[in-house]
């Protein structure tokens, strides 16, 4: 084929999701992590009727991204539904929530700072602000890019009248209660409070590391909640893009790297959002006086698997994806306990196995 002549058009265009940003004029938020999610800056979204902002961070990759939403003292947002999955994390205030469709299914809960809900696919929802004094802010983690790129037409996702019945019992959905599988999964549309919920022992991420899977509103996209202990860090792994890592308690500092690349290093606290590019090796480390707890929105539902799941807890020399302590480069180690001394802290690092003489760490570099 030869080449086409210069006076004809170009086929390349913005993405449906780039043209949806800017129609409906929303301020996005990029780099590579949020330091603090209550102080994010906010812009007007007229749609919906709020402040709102869109967290389109680098480790989003457009395979989703966040809806940052602030409804103000005694106010409410205007009503939607779409076609794209939504899994909301309440970072601050209280409110209550109305899920309806239209064949008469309804439902209304109350939430609080810490609780966790996803809206049923296409259904109807409202958010209200309870307090009369106090604005409440969400953080949405959405797959709104994948769709809107999939489908690029707006009418039919936020348009389509069909009713995911099968997604929506509001009789049972929004009460809190779930259901327990084996290797730590929990099923449920709604949890109270993230920072109360229970977790069970998973120490192949790390010494003394907990955990739950969550599968929320029987989505593509789900969950987890970690925590590792005062003192220790976790093994560092990679995966796939998209994973919203919301830090709901403790202080600290990530690492994060492409293979045989420079680590970037970031710190955090409650309230910060970070999200490693894809196959990016990354690794926390608590810092603080208290277990450091986060919650992680993301794809990877173990029933409804849209992307390749990755082996995160095997080793690396095992063709996994997560470098074990005693492979991990020294200098992980005695950057960690820098930090430490720095914030008057003590190492319990001491009867974890270090690096083995003469070995290379792989994906370390």
């Amino acid at each position: 084929m030869t080449d086409a002549p210069a006076d004809l058009p170009s086929i390349r265009r913005p993405t449906a999701y780039d043209t949806w940003l800017v129609e409906e004029g929303l301020t996005v938020i990029a780099g590579l992590y949020i330091e603090d999610l209550k102080t994010v800056e906010l812009g007007d979204w007229a749609r919906r009727g709020c402040r709102a902002a869109v967290a389109r961070l680098q480790g989003t990759e457009d395979v989703n991204d966040a809806h940052i939403i602030e409804i103000p003292a005694g106010g409410s947002i205007n009503p939607e539904r779409h076609l794209y999955e939504e899994l909301v994390y309440v970072v601050s205030g209280r409110g209550s929530t109305s899920i309806w469709n239209s064949a008469g299914a309804r439902s209304t809960f109350e939430w609080q700072e810490g609780s966790l809900f996803s809206v049923p696919l296409n259904a109807w929802s409202q958010h209200f602000n309870t307090s009369g004094s106090q604005p409440a802010r969400f953080y949405s983690v959405t797959s709104a890019p994948f769709i809107m790129r999939l489908f690029h037409n707006r009418d039919f996702i936020y348009d389509c009248d069909f009713d995911f019945t099968d997604r929506f019992n509001p009789d049972a959905d929004f009460a809190g209660n779930g259901t327990a599988y084996q290797n730590r999964v929990w099923e449920t549309n709604f949890i109270p409070d993230v920072a109360a919920m229970e977790l069970k022992s998973w120490d192949a991420r790390g010494t003394g590391s907990s955990n739950i899977m969550l599968e929320l509103a029987d989505s593509s996209m789900c969950g987890h909640i970690s925590q590792f202990p005062v003192g220790m860090y976790k093994k560092a792994h990679r995966h796939n893009a998209g994973a919203h890592v919301i830090v709901i308690s403790g202080v600290g500092f990530s690492l994060l790297w492409p293979e045989d690349e420079p680590l970037e290093q970031v710190q955090w606290r409650a309230g910060s959002v970070i999200v490693p590019p894809d196959r990016w090796f990354h690794q926390h480390f608590n810092t603080g006086a208290e277990p450091a707890r986060y919650l992680a929105l993301r794809w990877g539902s173990k029933k409804y698997p849209v992307f390749k799941n990755f082996q995160i807890d095997r080793p690396t020399t095992q063709g996994g994806d997560q470098i074990e302590y005693e492979d991990e480069d020294p200098m992980v180690r005695r950057l960690f306990e820098d930090e430490l001394a720095a914030n008057g802290a003590t190492s319990r690092m001491d009867s974890v196995h270090a690096r083995r003489p003469g070995h290379t760490a792989p994906g370390a570099g």
